[in-house]
């Protein structure tokens, strides 16, 4: 095997790095993860994430790990509700029958991010992630890398893979090619104990997703195992919009505020995802990969995920493309067919930037589409197989 005897350092403890982590052992390799937090509980995790039958569900297949997932996914998280900006629903996956299921190419069961985090954690070895090592540089040590962290501690490995999502530190020891602004922002918060902070937008939701849409905006809210629910906002702004609209995304009174104007004409119970204080939100303004980026395939260094091809969310493909590359990249460093690393990392990226710049386009139309006047009209004909959409 091509990594017997070498140790590989992966840099991020999401989804993608953890699901390489794990394929990466079963063939005997010698892996570590370096996270930036400094345990697995430092930070709340984000929202739901819907898994694919041919990306997501199959790196966990490979990884032995769908049995798991079964007894931590959430039924019927799935189920959708379309409305406009006055909360009028009109589609609705609750009143369907609902057929679909585990080896059903249609079905994209929900997981929220903790619980797929904690079911990759466990079925590492002991000590594989390494926490609180942030990292602050990397050089050349020989044919291999000595990685510096933040805290003082170092580590080498004869392979690198840059795990470490849309803003990567590893990234520019791979390529110069930077992300171009989508001209869409996103307003992200999340609301505890949802029930009684958001209790009209927590029926409204039926304890699966809600998209909203009008006046070129959008609006999608996800409900969580925990009773939280986790919300995003989108709108077009400039990408400087954060420093220059002088709010601060912990005031829910000035966040509720903003909302009121800028999205005039929305329905009032919408104001509730602004009800806690301090509020939990963040800006984040949504960049995507330019679609014809490539770079020349190095010996001992690759990418994967956001920080490989970062796009918006969309289309619902970012985790799924994370543990897709994870399970192509491991298949990679693990053939036979290679006779060396480079040969097998430029086979995977040569791969992994064809399938990420198609879906990376059609992330970029649906974008535009959803934010804009026939938003809503176009996401009802795609839920009713109205709109052709692969």
């Amino acid at each position: 095997m091509l990594l017997l005897g070498k140790k590989v350092a992966i840099i991020g403890g999401g989804p993608g790095g953890l699901t390489l982590a794990r394929l990466l052992q079963q063939s005997g390799a010698t892996v570590h993860v370096y996270e930036r937090d400094a345990s697995c509980h430092e930070r709340v995790q984000g929202g739901t994430l819907d898994l694919h039958h041919d990306s997501g569900l199959a790196a966990l297949r490979q990884a032995g790990l769908l049995d798991a997932f079964r007894a931590a996914y959430r039924p019927g998280a799935d189920h959708m509700r379309l409305t406009d900006q006055h909360a009028t629903i009109v589609h609705d996956d609750h009143t369907e029958s609902q057929t679909a299921t585990f080896g059903d190419v249609h079905f994209r069961p929900e997981i929220d991010r903790g619980p797929l985090r904690d079911l990759l954690l466990d079925s590492l070895q002991p000590d594989t992630v390494v926490w609180d090592r942030q990292f602050a540089a990397m050089q050349p040590a020989g044919p291999a890398w000595e990685i510096t962290f933040r805290n003082g501690t170092s580590a080498t490995a004869d392979l690198v893979i840059g795990a470490d999502g849309a803003n990567s530190k590893i990234r520019p020891f791979v390529t110069p090619i930077r992300p171009f602004y989508s001209g869409v922002m996103i307003v992200e918060g999340i609301v505890p104990n949802a029930a009684q902070q958001a209790p009209r937008v927590s029926q409204l939701l039926q304890g699966g997703k809600l998209f909203a849409l009008g006046d070129e905006k959008t609006l999608v809210v996800s409900a969580k195992g925990d009773g939280s629910l986790n919300f995003y906002l989108g709108f077009k702004a400039p990408e400087t919009w954060a420093q220059t609209s002088g709010l601060s995304f912990q005031d829910a009174a000035q966040l509720k505020a903003w909302f009121r104007q800028a999205f005039a004409g929305w329905a009032s119970l919408w104001e509730e995802l602004f009800a806690t204080e301090p509020a939990a939100c963040v800006s984040r303004p949504q960049y995507c990969m330019p679609l014809t980026q490539t770079w020349p395939a190095q010996p001992n260094l690759t990418l994967l995920g956001d920080a490989a091809h970062v796009m918006p969310p969309y289309a619902g493909e970012g985790v799924n493309m994370a543990m897709l590359d994870a399970l192509e990249l491991s298949n990679c460093l693990t053939s036979p067919q290679f006779l060396d690393l480079q040969a097998a990392i430029t086979h995977y990226e040569q791969h992994m930037r064809q399938r990420a710049s198609a879906v990376a386009q059609d992330t970029m139309e649906q974008t535009a589409v959803l934010h804009s006047q026939g938003g809503l009209a176009y996401l009802v004909g795609l839920f009713r197989g109205d709109v052709l959409h692969e």
